[in-house]
């Protein structure tokens, strides 16, 4: 025994002066930034143990990461590098390490999506073809992105992220609570103007007051945070239908939540994502029409007052040209179409008369995501539109792609709305959600929000896994 403790202390003894001596190193190099690129490994090593214990749990970090933190302060890309690619990297490993958990099954819903994938990837060589090695490699990354939203679908659904009752409504709130800290944080961005993030889109509001910047909180644009807010609204929207006991947060919280989030919305300007949110609604009253009552129906209404009261209260000069600004869009929309769409018609005319023109480009596309960063067909432009741009970027198999997955997320969806348990609170709110984004799409290539995407593909594994809600509580 005392030859074993004795080796015992020697490594401890050999740790603490290695971590002494690492230590002594980092206090004395020169500079911050080199002090704490020596300190990350440090922290790196822990919290990446600790990721790996469970196979969800980088998953968790991920949304956090993702939905609470700004990308970094680097030029890289439009708004520089964003940690929670470190948390995706994790879930990679994770998959990885637990390779023997993973259990295929192919149907519509994920043929359609490794398809998709698959033609994105192939497009990657028409951007090297026709705009050169620069702009494809920004394809090819711009590709990865997404494929972390298909990765997270596989691993919810196939893979070792499988969950229970438990997990899968404990996984869900975190996203909510992280979606209700990102809109506050919004929200005290907007009335205060912080100090932007290290990249962010160029989008202001201008009032007799002064020129404000759109609320987008910790995002690149002010349209990812109106996306990831009415993806959160529609879900307080499906769960008001549920009994007290099935819902997934209390009620009051949902209703302080919901108040968060659509001022949020109403402060990102995005009309788009407002649009989403009335289109996903219609489609739930539908669904529940047999069930609506006044109880229901007045908790909505309420809603909606609580939050054009407190922005009226908060910010009355905005509130009051917000909603002169959506009167407007519904009163011109007729006389000034591409006023209305913020110039998006002139750009539709332009990339319609390049197809036109040269009609074989079509066949298998000029790359994906290369027409807001090359001159290949005369000019930058962005399509501001997920089918157009599919069509030109990755041809007519990627423009089929897009509409077969759509069809084929709103088939399962509404299978599992259709289904028992916490599987239909799930399927219900994708399908009517999922109804929102594709009637979004017209105005915005949703594709690319690639730190929200993995929260939608989330909620979509959770409501087709067949298992979900058959698995005892782990």
């Amino acid at each position: 025994m005392i030859p074993a403790t004795s080796a015992a202390g020697r490594r401890q003894l050999l740790a603490g002066a290695s971590l002494g001596l690492y230590a002594a190193v980092v206090a004395l190099v020169p500079g911050l930034g080199v002090k704490a690129a020596l300190c990350a490994p440090l922290l790196a090593i822990p919290l990446g143990w600790w990721v790996l214990q469970t196979p969800r749990r980088w998953l968790s970090l991920f949304i956090l990461m993702a939905l609470l933190l700004p990308p970094l302060p680097f030029a890289i890309g439009n708004s520089g590098p964003h940690l929670a690619l470190l948390a995706a990297c994790g879930g990679l490993w994770a998959g990885l390490l637990r390779i023997g958990e993973w259990c295929w099954e192919a149907d519509a819903l994920t043929v359609a999506l490794l398809a998709l994938f698959a033609i994105l990837l192939g497009s990657v060589a028409m951007a090297a073809l026709y705009s050169g090695a620069a702009i494809a490699a920004g394809s090819f990354a711009r590709v990865l992105l997404f494929g972390i939203s298909v990765y997270v679908f596989f691993y919810l659904r196939h893979g070792p992220g499988t969950a229970s009752r438990t997990e899968s409504f404990a996984l869900m709130q975190v996203m909510f609570w992280a979606a209700v800290a990102s809109a506050l944080f919004a929200c005290i961005d907007f009335y205060y103007q912080l100090p932007a993030p290290a990249g962010y889109g160029p989008q202001f509001i201008w009032l007799e007051s002064g020129v404000f910047r759109r609320a987008q909180g910790f995002f690149y644009e002010a349209s990812t945070l109106g996306n990831v807010c009415a993806f959160f609204l529609e879900m307080i929207a499906v769960a008001l239908f549920l009994r007290r006991r099935e819902r997934p947060v209390p009620l009051p919280a949902l209703l302080a939540g919901g108040i968060v989030l659509a001022s949020a919305l109403a402060l990102s300007y995005s009309r788009g994502s407002l649009v989403n949110v009335g289109v996903a609604l219609a489609a739930l009253l539908w669904m529940e029409r047999r069930r609506i009552g006044l109880g229901r129906l007045l908790t909505g209404v309420a809603l909606l007052a609580a939050t054009a009261a407190a922005l009226s209260i908060a910010v009355p000069a905005f509130a009051n040209i917000y909603w002169l600004r959506i009167w407007s869009s519904v009163q011109y929309f007729t006389q000034s179409p591409n006023a209305v769409l913020s110039g998006r018609l002139q750009n539709w005319a332009l990339l319609r008369d390049f197809l036109l023109a040269h009609p074989w480009y079509a066949l298998l596309g000029v790359g994906y995501k290369t027409l807001p960063y090359s001159n290949f067909i005369g000019t930058t432009v962005i399509a501001d539109n997920t089918y157009f741009s599919a069509l030109i970027e990755t041809g007519f198999l990627g423009l089929a792609a897009v509409i077969a997955l759509n069809g084929a997320i709103l088939a399962a969806a509404y299978r599992a709305s259709k289904s028992a348990g916490r599987r239909s609170f799930f399927g219900t709110w994708m399908f009517c959600f999922w109804v929102g984004q594709s009637v979004q799409m017209f105005s915005v290539d949703l594709l690319t929000y690639w730190r929200v995407l993995p929260l939608y593909f989330c909620v979509l594994a959770l409501a087709t896994r067949k298992e979900l809600g058959e698995h005892p509580v782990s």
